[in-house]
This record gives C-alpha cells, sequence and structure tokens, in this order.
C-alpha cells in the first residue's frame, strides 16, 4: 500500500478551492474538498490508475479528475505525492511544481 504526501502547495490549493466555493456555499464547499481527499485516499491501492499528465511528458507525473479538478501527482516507489489540484479549465504552471 502506498503512503499519500500531500505538498503545501497541494495544501493551499485545497483550501483556495474551499474559500472559492464557500463564497456561494460552504456546504458544498466542504463537500468538494472532502470528495477530492476521499478519491486521492483511493490511489493507496491504485495509484497508477490516474492518465497520464498531458501537458508534460514524464511518466511518474499522473493525474485523477475530480469534478472540475485536475489532482496532479507524482508516483513513487512507495509514495503518492500530490502536487497540484488545480480547476480543469486553469493552464499547469510551467514549473513551478514541487517535483
Amino acid at each position: 500500500m502506498m503512503t499519500i504526501r500531500w505538498t503545501e502547495t497541494a495544501r493551499a490549493d485545497l483550501r483556495a478551492i474551499h474559500a472559492f466555493i464557500a463564497r456561494d456555499s460552504r456546504v458544498y464547499a466542504r463537500r468538494m474538498v472532502s470528495r477530492i481527499k476521499t478519491t486521492v485516499e483511493r490511489l493507496r491501492q491504485f495509484a497508477a490508475s490516474g492518465a497520464s499528465v498531458l501537458e508534460w511528458n514524464r511518466p511518474e507525473l499522473r493525474e485523477i479528475v475530480v469534478g472540475n479538478y485536475r489532482v496532479i501527482y507524482r508516483l513513487g516507489d512507495r509514495a503518492v505525492v500530490i502536487l497540484t489540484v488545480i480547476h480543469a479549465a486553469s493552464q499547469l504552471p510551467d514549473n513551478d511544481l514541487e517535483v
């Protein structure tokens, strides 16, 4: 079973997602963040289940889609490192992720 580690960038992304959604609905904000976290937890057993990140040609970088959000992660031998959670309509940064 894999270990899940969230980078500070990814944690900040979740806080920002919560704050943005909470402007309209605190309940939905909590549900969305919870849904993202629950989906990420499945990576413990199915770490390679995510798709390749098309913007980057790196086999260790993968993504899962949760609602309108892309969870980008690095797949290691014993750990999954969550790098960022970004809205699907947003452009990924070129190189400022902790990779």
